[in-house]
């Protein structure tokens, strides 16, 4: 068994796995080559987080644990989803500096040691990193990712770069801010820079998944972009209740001076049943669209008001 039991946690890196059996043993072994021979005065450990995984996973990690004692796991007793799993890892971390990343290979390691030099000098108390690219990715899916970022940055008062990742590094400082923040509907990506503080970026070309498939689909990230946007902005609301009251307001004097107009020139009160039905069904459209927006804020109350906590443990070491 290597590690050291008694020795100070320097570095606790909080892994959120699903259904990642072929990628974790690789993840493994890049990280304790890259502290190795970086950070060999260094101790740390890891904190996987099992979100309720259908494969063998939680059994892969039981090994690890058996023959590496830096190895902690907490095995939740369903999937609670990737935000959950960030929250329990960041409540057991227990070293000086944590960091969040990903096991799919798709945060590199190797930018570890950068990441805590620049956190260690004082100078940060965050090291953030970022994709340039998405070289890899369907185009459809990059494009409605980019006009999230863009709109997140409109309609909120927080700064979240294009091509954040989750894949961070910061102090004990940080780690309390970001853990005082109870909400049930988390979103880290908006979570982290709320919070403030000082943050040194780092940015990386887009690295592919070593092993599997990932599983965020369209319709899932479609979700998630909705969780964020209600999460940090009222703006929404401000639409539906003044912005669309208002076009209605000015498209229904336009539609009734058109027909005093034409009924003035052509004097035929039966035409228009057609223009009619639109308006009707338009309008109807636009009270389900400010309903559901409504419903939204109104779901996320009930959410938290309920009280339920963010995850059950069934197992952890």
């Amino acid at each position: 068994m290597t590690g050291q039991n008694t020795a100070q946690i320097y570095v606790s890196l909080v892994i959120p796995c699903f259904n990642e059996e072929a990628a974790i043993p690789l993840f493994y072994e890049e990280t304790v080559k890259t502290f190795s021979t970086t950070q060999p005065e260094k101790e740390f450990d890891f904190i996987f987080i099992d979100d309720g995984s259908t494969d063998k996973t939680l059994e892969v990690l039981q090994n690890l644990a058996k023959k590496d004692n830096r190895v902690h796991y907490i095995s939740f007793s369903r999937n609670f989803g990737k935000e959950a799993a960030i929250l329990a890892g960041l409540q057991a971390a227990s070293g000086e500096y944590v960091a969040t990343l990903d096991a799919d290979g798709q945060d590199p390691p190797a930018l570890i040691p950068q990441m805590l030099e620049a956190v260690e000098s004082g100078e940060y108390d965050c090291a953030g990193t970022r994709r340039v690219t998405r070289k890899g990715e369907p185009r459809v899916r990059s494009f409605f990712a980019r006009r999230f970022y863009a709109l997140m940055e409109k309609i909120t008062d927080i700064k979240i770069l294009d091509g954040a990742r989750d894949f961070r590094l910061f102090n004990r400082k940080y780690l309390e801010a970001v853990r005082s923040l109870p909400e049930r509907g988390r979103f880290s990506k908006g979570i982290f820079p709320w919070v403030g503080f000082k943050t040194r970026w780092f940015e990386y070309e887009n690295i592919e998944r070593k092993t599997g498939k990932t599983k965020w689909s369209f319709w899932k990230l479609f979700l998630y972009s909705l969780d964020g946007i209600t999460a940090f902005s009222s703006k929404p609301l401000t639409i539906a209740s003044f912005m669309m009251s208002t076009l209605l307001f000015i498209a229904a004097i336009g539609f009734t001076g058109f027909i005093i107009i034409r009924k003035m020139i052509w004097g035929d009160p039966v035409r228009g049943w057609a223009s009619l039905i639109c308006i009707i069904l338009f309008c109807s459209g636009i009270q389900f669209f400010i309903t559901g927006i409504l419903g939204q804020y109104l779901s996320k109350i009930y959410m938290e008001v309920k009280g339920r906590p963010h995850y059950i443990i069934q197992e952890a070491v």
